[in-house]
């Protein structure tokens, strides 16, 4: 992704010699002794989002169990629950197989208890994002200097919804990293091609080619992931194709070759776990983009990203992303962001995680205001004893950000996490035998979190190929007495049934009536997300086994 030299007004008035295009600050990535800097970025990371993860307790979209973690748990143990997505095709297991692998240390160190099944996958996930975090410092700094990425850092750790979202085990976490990661290389080939980061013509078009590869082969296993990270990768290498010289060699000695390569590893993967030949990419993009089957859990209005969703995520580090965007003038990474809140924006499924590859772009806009503010406060030093722009500007974004990013992952909607941690220590104690969960379906973790292979029961919500058919989850919903005593009859099957306070009441009499006790109630919410405000988690068992 190319982009010009910029004057001094186009951005924060560099500090020291940091205005030369060949200043230290520009080519200090290829000195050994500038390697430190980064091992410090990379041990604040790393302890930082080990920290994050360790905070987050919360439960936030269902995909984060269900087609990660309960899958991984399949391959490694044995059991764990399909979704009707697997069944389809729709999903690569190249995801999955990362926390397969770890389960399998994990059962092998004897270390598979219910504390370590829990955060395991969270503290695994912690290290991609703090190298995600280091990516992003060294492409703040490539792009603009040193002082721009240490507050691009700042606004990166800060920000309440990268908290709360970049160390859960979602698809997009990873593909968030790898987005970033693949940037910086590719950023770094355009600066080598320019011959602004090297001292020879020769060396130059060395490091252009490798770094270029590397960026390619990183944004392949984007898109092996996530297929439809190739909706930012169309924008990055379109842009700058026009400018390649050697675009044959281009085409067909690097994109072909590593996208070949990486399609064919993953395409092996997938048939050898289906059993079957399936074309997952093609599975998943035939699904969400030709036939929106995704509109079937819920669609929003066009401009949902940009009114509600996107400014939800960056929040309060929105008024300085876009004074960043004004003051630096580099478009094409602004234009990146727009492009894939817009393609995304076609789509009538929509949700908050689906553009978290580009909030970390964003964030970087804000650092370089953040920056641009801290160069004006070096030259106004009058008017002591007040607090300055910058400092205000600190003070609000730490107020406003850390508050929310403690509460969304410590407090909102934990009863779902808690009550199946509470039922996996009950069942390696030997006191439950069968699981009824009477909740919307994917409401809790599943096998993953239980990691006893027992009967459990969720209400089914799998599409229906006949339009308006009502999925088990909905007619529960619609009248709960009614439908657990004409499907579940009297209950005696089960040992421990779980619910939402909201429903409690509706079958109350039911489970009185079948000898259930309430054994204990979780805290969930203070208010409601989509539906009535689910306040609690409660378990009842059977008297039997209490």
């Amino acid at each position: 992704m190319s982009h010009r030299r910029r004057s001094h007004t186009a951005g924060p008035p560099p500090a020291g010699d940091e205005a030369s295009s060949h200043s230290p600050e520009k080519t200090r990535w290829i000195r050994p002794w500038a390697l430190g800097s980064d091992r410090r970025v990379l041990a604040l990371a790393l302890a930082f989002r080990a920290a994050n993860a360790l905070l987050v307790r919360t439960y936030f979209n269902p995909d984060e169990h269900w087609q990660c973690l309960e899958v991984a748990h399949r391959v490694a143990f044995g059991y764990g629950h399909i979704t009707w997505e697997w069944k389809r095709g729709l999903r690569s297991y190249l995801h999955p197989f990362i926390f397969a692998a770890l389960y399998k240390i994990l059962a092998l160190l004897h270390l598979d208890t219910p504390w370590f099944m829990v955060m395991a996958p969270r503290l695994l996930q912690s290290v991609f994002a703090s190298i995600g975090d280091l990516y992003l410092y060294k492409l703040s700094k490539l792009i603009f200097n040193g002082q721009v990425a240490q507050w691009t850092l700042f606004s990166q750790l800060i920000n309440w919804f990268m908290f709360f979202c970049i160390t859960r085990t979602l698809s997009n976490s990873l593909e968030t990293v790898l987005t970033v990661a693949g940037l910086y290389y590719w950023f770094t080939a355009i600066e080598s091609s320019k011959g602004t980061l090297v001292v020879s013509k020769q060396q130059a078009t060395a490091n252009q080619s490798a770094s270029r590869k590397v960026a390619l082969l990183i944004a392949a296993l984007a898109c092996a992931i996530r297929p439809t990270s190739a909706i930012t990768w169309l924008y990055v290498g379109l842009l700058d194709f026009i400018q390649i010289k050697s675009k044959c060699r281009f085409v067909f000695l690097e994109v072909i070759p590593l996208g070949t390569i990486v399609l064919a590893v993953t395409t092996f993967l997938d048939w050898w776990m289906y059993g079957s030949q399936v074309i997952v990419p093609l599975n998943f993009l035939k699904f969400n983009l030709f036939s929106s089957g995704g509109d079937y859990y819920g669609t929003h209005v066009f401009h949902w990203y940009f009114t509600q969703g996107f400014p939800s995520m960056i929040w309060t580090f929105l008024p300085f992303a876009m004074c960043g965007i004004i003051k630096s003038q580099e478009w094409r990474l602004s234009g990146l962001i727009a492009w894939v809140l817009g393609v995304y924006s076609i789509l009538g499924h929509k949700e908050f995680r689906f553009v978290l590859p580009v909030l970390p772009l964003a964030l970087m806009f804000s650092g370089y205001c953040l920056a641009a503010m801290s160069q004006f406060k070096g030259k106004n030093v009058h008017g002591k004893g007040r607090l300055s722009r910058l400092q205000l500007s600190v003070i609000l974004l730490i107020v406003t950000n850390v508050p929310m990013a403690l509460y969304m992952s410590l407090f909102h909607q934990r009863g779902t996490e808690d009550v199946m941690f509470y039922l996996s220590k009950e069942a390696h104690d030997g006191r439950v035998k069968s699981v009824l969960f009477l909740m919307p379906c994917h409401s809790t973790p599943y096998y993953s979190t239980l990691h006893y292979n027992l009967p459990m029961r969720f209400l089914d919500c799998t599409p229906s190929d006949n339009e308006g058919t009502l999925d088990e989850s909905d007619r529960f919903l619609m009248s709960p007495s009614d439908f657990t005593g004409e499907v579940f009859g009297n209950l005696s099957s089960f040992s421990h049934i779980v619910l939402f306070e909201s429903e409690e009441r509706h079958i109350l009499h039911l489970l009185l009536r079948n000898s259930f006790l309430e054994a204990r109630r979780f805290f969930h919410s203070h208010f409601k997300v989509d539906r009535d405000l689910q306040s609690s988690v409660v378990v009842y068992s059977r008297r039997d086994v209490l």
